[in-house]
């Protein structure tokens, strides 16, 4: 069982170093991830699952964490977890079958520190 949160934790000084280099290209990334992700004609929290599912078939932990931990804040269900994993899986095959549980994983472990 991995610890989302120390994932998301050791990610902060690696983060925080590269962004010195290239402040305007991150903050860049910053704003487009705000606008992005903020409420619209799709609510938060079908862009966190979204956002989830892609992270799943990126393979990229980091993003299942952040996701993962964005979806438990807009109150996704574990349900509608579940299903947008089961999207994810349709589309990428085999390695959802491990990336998918992993995430389904983070999810359950931010819905219980929450």
């Amino acid at each position: 069982m991995s610890d989302n949160k120390q994932v998301l934790e050791d990610l902060r000084e690696p983060v925080k170093q590269l962004r010195s280099h290239i402040p305007e290209v991150w903050t860049s990334f910053a704003e487009m991830h705000k606008h992005s992700m903020k409420e619209g004609e799709l609510p938060v929290k079908t862009k966190e699952l979204i956002a989830l599912a892609i992270a799943v078939v990126k393979r990229c932990d980091g993003c299942i964490a952040s996701h993962a931990r964005g979806a438990v804040r807009s109150k996704a269900t574990e349900q509608e977890v579940a299903e947008a994993l089961g999207v994810a899986l349709m589309m990428d095959g085999a390695t959802a079958t491990v990336y998918g549980p992993r995430a389904f994983e983070a999810y359950l472990q931010f819905k219980e520190n929450s």
